[in-house]
């Protein structure tokens, strides 16, 4: 198995889905700084658009472990 084809497998690995994991809870960080502020400014729009956000990674977490359940034991780049 050549290197570009491990690479091009890599999202679909449990270190790839490991690593998205990651930068979603990361992005989870600016997500609760907006609510913070939106809720100190008492602005609603802000509020709702970082609620959505935070329904979004809550949402991508929730597939994201499904899919490191779902590769088990055949991970691409162990194979």
């Amino acid at each position: 198995m050549s290197a570009l084809t491990k690479a091009k497998g890599f999202k679909k690995s449990k270190s790839g889905t490991y690593l998205s994991i990651a930068a979603t809870a990361f992005g989870a960080i600016g997500v609760a700084k907006r609510l913070k502020k939106a809720r100190a400014e008492k602005d609603t729009l802000v509020l709702i658009d970082a609620t959505v956000s935070a329904a979004a990674i809550v949402t991508g977490l929730a597939i994201l472990y499904r899919e490191l359940k779902r590769l088990g034991d055949d991970d691409v780049l162990l194979g």
